[in-house]
């Protein structure tokens, strides 16, 4: 069963906040919790909601799963019990993957080992100026999870994203805005609101456009130029005959911000 305590939903209009809530362990993941991230995803995926935002409780994200509970170190007894409790983490990783909405990881303090990869796994990064950030695996024996073998080098690049990796070194938020792992950093004063905006931004965006703009980005490095070209003509095929498109040129021509309604 999904833990109910560890996920605070709040909805604001367009836009859905899901805030990790466990400060006491710096919001490190309880096994069940990979479950309840899952069902949090598909249900957001379902919802009238247009953007989420991912945080967490108590001045950090998430320092990772929280693999000193006895509740895992007690079940550990094969690879074969191993495989089956990953397997939610990594169904919770493909909900997040695939999902044809935005979503902002709003990182402040630590954000560790899966914690890093679920703030990898979102669309775009704001990080506050406090926020520490770590390809922990290695510093407890573990090889990485929750997609950061397909992330991480796809954003900082395969010799950094080893680097970092193979020693589980801690960087800091100017290093992280360096080589790619963040979007922007902000002062921790200041994160919220730069949030907001940015939220605010992507929740008046056209629903179907974004959708298509986040499968071909996150499937351009596997394909060729021929297939991204096919893509990009299936897609815009569809969206041209769009009551969205129809919308995007009416408040053009007239001069005031569009009234897209994912249809």
């Amino acid at each position: 069963m999904a833990d109910s305590h560890f996920l605070t939903t709040t909805d604001s209009g367009p836009e859905r906040w899901l805030m990790l809530d466990r400060p006491s362990r710096m919001n490190a993941v309880p096994l069940s919790g990979w479950v309840a991230l899952r069902d949090a995803f598909r249900d957001f995926r379902s919802s009238e909601q247009r953007v989420l935002v991912i945080s967490g409780a108590g001045g950090n994200f998430c320092s990772g799963a929280d693999v000193s509970s006895e509740e895992i170190t007690g079940r550990l007894t094969s690879a074969a019990v191993g495989a089956q409790l990953m397997h939610p983490v990594s169904e919770a990783a493909t909900e997040l993957f695939e999902m044809p909405k935005p979503v902002v990881a709003m990182v402040d303090g630590v954000a560790a080992g899966a914690g890093l990869n679920l703030a990898l796994g979102c669309d775009i990064v704001i990080a506050s100026e406090l926020a520490r950030l770590s390809v922990a695996f290695v510093r407890r024996g573990l090889t990485v999870d929750f997609g950061g073998t397909w992330l991480l080098p796809r954003v900082v690049g395969l010799a950094r994203a080893k680097e970092l990796a193979l020693t589980g070194r801690v960087i800091d938020a100017d290093e992280a805005l360096r080589i790619g792992l963040v979007t922007a950093v902000v002062s921790a004063e200041e994160l919220r609101s730069t949030v907001e905006d940015l939220v605010g931004r992507l929740a008046a965006g056209a629903p179907l456009a974004q959708r298509f703009i986040k499968q071909g980005l996150n499937r351009s490095l596997e394909w060729s130029f021929e297939q991204a070209l096919a893509f990009e003509a299936q897609t815009q095929a569809t969206l041209l005959t769009s009551a969205d498109v129809a919308e995007g040129v009416l408040s053009f021509q007239e001069k005031r911000p569009p009234d897209f309604t994912g249809e």
